[in-house]
């Protein structure tokens, strides 16, 4: 969609944080949920960005972002369970 994104360090450190705690706390499925996390994350740029800013956007996806966007269904240990 034309949408470019760059991820902070302590971002990814941040989405690898909330994969393992989920797996721990959850079940283990191992980097698969890493790609859920990451897809989860995603979706609003998909399908929210693009209308909202327009083409050719850049945006920065930081730590707080990660936390702001996945900390309710990290809390939520059975909507996690289904979601992540």
């Amino acid at each position: 969609e034309g949408v470019e994104l760059t991820f902070e360090d302590e971002a990814l450190k941040e989405m690898a944080h909330i994969a393992f705690e989920v797996n721990s706390e959850v079940e283990n499925i191992g980097a698969r949920r890493l790609q859920t996390v990451v897809g989860h994350l995603l979706n609003d740029f998909m399908f929210d960005i693009p209308d909202a800013i327009g083409p050719n956007a850049h945006v920065v996806v930081t730590r707080e972002l990660v936390q702001e966007k996945l900390s309710g269904l990290v809390k939520n240990r059975d909507l996690s369970q289904f979601i992540l």
